[in-house]
């Protein structure tokens, strides 16, 4: 597991060396050990872009997850944070997302646009590959 308190992690998401650092602990929380089952997960950011926390949001079935809106914003009203990146896993090994998927993340966007945080991406990792809903134009 990756300490997210870690220094070399302190510097803006942007950094190459920090974002594969964050991509490696999603990777960790979401599929180690191999799970059945749909797992999320989310990283709450100051707007420096340094981490202020983390938490599961959950698991679900083997091709369906709840996320309750309630729960990902109170955590980050809580911690203050200005930004998100939020991850789930597709046991399926299919990493593209799903309808329900990319509504979920455009009804996440709203949510968080209205209380003026925002939402970096929502990734989406499979044992072998990572979908960024952000680069995929979803969000």
């Amino acid at each position: 597991m990756i300490d997210l308190t870690a220094s070399r992690l302190q510097r803006p998401v942007h950094s190459a060396t920090r974002q594969r650092a964050l991509i490696d602990y999603l990777r960790a929380m979401l599929l180690n050990p191999p799970c059945q089952v749909e797992r999320i997960h989310a990283i709450f950011l100051d707007n420096m872009r340094s981490c202020v926390g983390d938490a599961p949001l959950g698991c679900g079935r083997t091709g369906s997850l709840t996320l309750r809106m309630r729960e990902v914003f109170g955590k980050a009203l809580a911690l203050d944070a200005s930004g998100i990146l939020i991850a789930h896993n597709h046991p399926s090994g299919e990493c593209r997302p799903s309808q329900f998927d990319i509504d979920a993340t455009r009804r996440l966007n709203m949510v968080a646009k209205t209380l003026d945080i925002e939402l970096l991406d929502h990734l989406i990792f499979t044992q072998d590959d990572v979908y960024s809903m952000r680069a995929g134009g979803e969000l």
